[in-house]
């Protein structure tokens, strides 16, 4: 995925303070180029120039849901 994160605003949870450092951080970026429509980008705050998960705003419910079911714990 070719998307400009420049400038854009990620943000993490509130909650993700006490986490000792495992979190993820989340931004929306615009892609019109790709058809998708805006994409949800997905980082690991440790490693900010990492791998990022790109998500549809379907993908994006799907993995929120996941997580809100405990689906994704380990």
């Amino acid at each position: 995925m070719a998307a400009d994160l420049t400038g854009a605003a990620w943000r993490k949870s509130s909650l993700s303070g006490s986490s000792g450092g495992n979190c993820v951080e989340v931004t929306v970026v615009d892609t019109p180029e790709s058809g998708a429509g805006p994409l949800h980008v997905v980082r690991d705050s440790k490693g900010p120039d990492g791998p990022k998960l790109f998500l549809t705003r379907a993908g994006w419910d799907a993995f929120v849901g996941g997580v809100k079911l405990g689906e994704l714990d380990l």
